[in-house]
């Protein structure tokens, strides 16, 4: 069992779809119960045991600077990198691979609000399991990647933003992850997919297809993709 100690959480993005909220400021900065989502989710790994944390940063990124700064208010250490060019998520983790090394680490994006508790079992990694995708049912699969996985819950296949009438899942990709620094491999071999980023999903679906074991974690609890300004109400209601 390897017990992951470091965590990469991506924070370079606007998030336009909050329209006049993120003038400003990056959507992982935006409030929810009088925190910052990003706070929310340090927070929650603190509590599971983390303490060596990298923000990938782009839009406003002196925004992530100025909250955290080199985390020893909070306890922690955190390091920077920003992402110049919004090329998708696959490049995204590559800016990562100085801070990680030799480790495994836990990837979360920045605008994903999970029950805490779940931190706790993605940072415990099988000795025999190469990465773990967390999923959720009962989500719209449209609205990002449907993850295919067999009886073992062992993943074979994830694919981004499923069109209409093709062959869809339960399962809905969480946006929570854990890698050993095997994943660097599949990332440098991307090519950029229809829509013209370089996914990391088109890396963890390679990555299962290659025959290591990506695990399919359920998360429990509540989660929330905060992607719009009626989710982010909803959740301030709450």
């Amino acid at each position: 069992m390897t017990k992951i100690s470091k965590a990469v959480l991506l924070a370079a993005g606007r998030g336009t779809r909050m329209r006049e909220l993120t003038a400003d400021l990056p959507k992982p900065m935006i409030k929810v119960r009088g925190k910052p989502i990003l706070l929310h989710i340090i927070e929650g790994l603190q509590a599971a045991g983390i303490k060596n944390f990298l923000i990938i940063v782009g839009y406003h990124g002196d925004a992530v600077r100025d909250y955290f700064g080199d985390g020893t208010c909070f306890g922690l250490q955190i390091k920077y990198a920003t992402q110049v060019v919004q090329d998708g998520t696959g490049r995204v983790v590559d800016l990562a691979r100085d801070f990680v090394g030799q480790s495994s680490f836990l990837l979360s994006y920045g605008d994903i609000l999970v029950d805490p508790v779940n931190y706790k079992s993605i940072v415990d990694l099988s000795d025999e399991v190469e990465a773990i995708v967390s999923v959720k049912q009962n989500e719209d699969v449209s609205k990002g990647g449907a993850v295919f996985v067999n009886e073992r819950m062992e993943v074979t296949d994830i694919r981004e933003k499923s069109q209409p009438g093709e062959t869809t899942s339960a399962w809905y990709n969480a946006g929570v992850y854990a890698f050993r620094p095997s994943i660097f491999d599949w990332t440098a071999k991307l090519q950029p997919s229809p829509r013209g980023e370089y996914e990391l999903t088109d890396a963890i679906r390679d990555l299962a297809q290659s025959g290591k074991k990506v695990k399919a974690f359920e998360l429990s609890g509540a989660w929330a993709d905060v992607r719009d300004p009626e989710i982010l109400a909803q959740l301030n209601q709450s």
